[in-house]
């Protein structure tokens, strides 16, 4: 009889894609008892070595099996025990709408040879991976326990990781199980403490549920509340500038001051009055040449979400919803990578050659393969899981939702511009003297757009002619005037730019930002409004949130499609948090991302194997635990906070 392999995927979506790969079509479903998404798929592969000629049975788990949680005696919130639980008992078991999930496994692990586990190539998804395998270890201890590795569902690449097991990644596994005690921890106590200090203040909080904190929560928070006092503070000042034109060759030419601006008047007057005394300007450069826009680089998810939420107007949770949708279906790669380089054995025309059938973008792809094909530009970034986010086959963008629709004509054109050339110009710059003060002018001649044809999401377009001009030459210019302005306050922060910041201070990972995100609109700490919009905007209301734990996958609620960029204004509620951590004086504030930004940094450490979990779990708790003890020791000026912001008193 043959060997049977148990395989086990993070998703039905990919359980059922690979099963339909590996069998050729010929597969017996069978329904697992107690979960209508979950099915298991029986068919015949030949792993080749060492497993040979096998029976497969494919089933898979609908994201995390497990959950934690505090032992009976500790789940009474009380202020007088909130600080006990950086040393309470966890408990990690079987989530109970998981049970008929993990009983599965548990009953299909016991005629099996080995298990193969097929989920998503990252942190959790190894993490996942170690919670599949302790199920399967129920019913079968001696199992032999590989995974593969994979970034999409196309067939040949299936079929190659079917054929390339590898081990489990241990440090991986053991990263996210120290943050997954740690977000238990840090989020139970300074909510509860929060939440009953809030609420005895009275007024509307004491109707508040719950007022959460989160590691990555609250450094989010922060970056929103940071920009609203920028905006809310900003004194603008007034600045006076010199500009100078003439006409030429039926042409008006502006040039620009090189000092740009002055905010002393009488400086600026005294100059203006030189350049009128010397009445001649003079032609001091005159440089002409080839320049080019660069062709953008491949993309990541920290671009994808960023871009989506610019060009495609969802905000970034339902843009990644989309994408994981895409991925699910086998119309694009891994939607979760920091990787902005393509492999260089990685055969990228086969790629570009199933575009070719499209009618808006196939021409642009069939003269890619004509001889316009260049290799996409590299990046800085590798995470040594999954190649950047492409697409991996073609399907009829009519076929697909608005939303998929537009997500993944955004995918293939940003793919297909990669493996395009850059576009090519030339640029003119003409600087005059004109009594000591110097200005210039610009041009710009668009010659090839190249990559531009196919990716609309980037402008550059031809600025007017200019006239001829020679170096060395004099002309009186045909006007000469001092403009005047006011520096202007910066906007309330876009969520583009709030990833950007949440990326630079290492605040969640590529795969958790929008949950983040979605987190603070949840907890009404931010409203967003649209940009252009005026007055205060609006709430989004309640969101869903998400993780691997609540569905089948990552992700969570739907999020939303706003028409327009979201800009995040603060509620009194979420200004009071941070102005009150701010207010207590602690090393670090928990409204700064510095902490988080350190917990990302260690566990990179322990996936390199330089700190163990242990030494991970005991060094954070020390350091929120010194933080809570100040912020009990002056919890007065939380509450100040609360009573100035909230309830609008002094």
């Amino acid at each position: 009889m043959a060997p049977r392999i148990l395989c086990v995927a993070e998703k039905p979506s990919i359980a059922k894609a690979v099963a339909n790969h590996l069998s050729g079509g010929r597969v017996n479903t069978h329904h697992v008892p107690g979960n209508r998404y979950v099915k298991n798929y029986e068919f015949d592969f030949s792993f080749g070595q060492p497993w040979g000629n096998c029976s497969v049975t494919m089933t898979s788990v609908l994201g995390h099996l497990t959950g934690t949680e505090f032992p009976s005696q500790y789940r009474k919130w009380q202020i007088s025990t909130c600080q006990q639980l950086f040393e309470a008992q966890v408990i990690t078991s079987i989530d109970k709408e998981k049970e008929a999930i993990a009983k599965n496994i548990t009953q299909q692990a016991r005629f099996a040879k080995a298990l193969f586990i097929w989920t998503d190539c990252d942190r959790e998804g190894e993490h996942i991976g170690a919670e599949v395998r302790q199920a399967a270890f129920e019913g079968n201890p001696g199992l032999e326990v590989k995974r593969a590795v994979f970034s999409n569902t196309e067939r040949a690449h299936i079929l190659q990781a079917a054929q390339n097991p590898v081990p489990l990644d241990e440090r991986q596994i053991n990263a996210v199980a120290a943050r997954i005690e740690l977000d238990l921890r840090l989020g139970a106590v300074f909510t509860r403490f929060q939440t009953l200090t809030f609420q005895a203040l009275g007024g509307d909080l004491a109707n508040q549920r719950v007022i959460s904190y989160g590691s990555c929560q609250f450094p989010t928070l922060g970056f929103v509340v940071d920009r609203y006092f920028r905006v809310k503070n900003f004194v603008p000042e007034q600045f006076w500038s010199i500009k100078v034109m003439h006409h030429r060759e039926d042409m008006d030419v502006t040039f620009l001051w090189r000092r740009h601006r002055l905010f002393d008047r009488v400086a600026v007057i005294i100059l203006f009055e030189r350049c009128l005394a010397a009445r001649l300007t003079k032609v001091t450069k005159l440089q002409k040449k080839p320049t080019s826009k660069w062709k953008p680089l491949p993309l990541t998810t920290v671009e994808l979400q960023k871009l989506g939420s610019r060009f495609l107007r969802m905000d970034s949770q339902r843009v990644m919803k989309i994408a994981e949708d895409l991925y699910n279906k086998g119309w694009i790669s891994y939607p979760r990578t920091e990787t902005d380089s393509f492999d260089r054995g990685m055969d990228l025309r086969r790629l570009v050659e199933k575009q070719t059938q499209d009618n808006a973008w196939g021409p642009h792809a069939q003269g890619l393969l004509n001889g316009g094909f260049r290799q996409p530009r590299g990046g800085r970034n590798n995470d040594q899981a999954h190649p950047p986010i492409h697409p991996v086959n073609y399907v009829a963008p009519a076929s697909l939702g608005d939303d998929e629709r537009r997500v993944y004509k955004f995918v293939v054109r940003r793919f297909l511009a990669c493996c395009s050339d850059d576009a090519k110009g030339e640029s003119t710059t003409v600087e005059i003297e004109y009594g000591s003060e110097t200005f210039f002018t610009n041009g710009l001649l668009v010659l090839q757009k190249n990559y531009l044809l196919v990716y609309p999401y980037d402008k550059w377009e031809s600025s007017q002619q200019l006239p001829h001009f020679t170096v060395g030459e004099t002309f009186e210019p045909t006007e000469a005037n001092i403009t005047d302005g006011e520096t202007s306050a910066p906007g309330y922060l876009t969520e583009p730019e709030l990833i950007s910041l949440m990326d630079a201070n290492g605040i969640g990972t590529d795969a958790t930002m929008a949950e983040h995100i979605a987190k603070i609109k949840e907890r009404e700490y931010v409203m967003t409004q649209s940009s252009g919009v005026g007055g205060r905007g609006e709430s989004t209301g309640r969101g869903g949130g998400g993780g691997r734990g609540g569905r089948g996958g990552r992700g969570g609620g739907s999020g939303g499609s706003s028409g327009s960029v979201q800009r995040f204004i603060p509620t009194t509620l979420g200004v009071a948090l941070i102005e009150g951590y701010d207010s207590i004086g602690l090393d670090t504030s928990l409204g700064k991302p510095f902490l988080r930004k350190e917990m990302e940094i260690k566990m990179k450490e322990i996936c390199a194997g330089t700190k163990t979990r242990n030494d991970f779990v005991h060094e954070t708790l020390e350091q929120y635990r010194h933080a809570f003890i100040r912020t009990q020791q002056q919890v007065e000026l939380l509450k100040a906070a609360c009573r100035k912001y909230v309830f609008g008193e002094g």
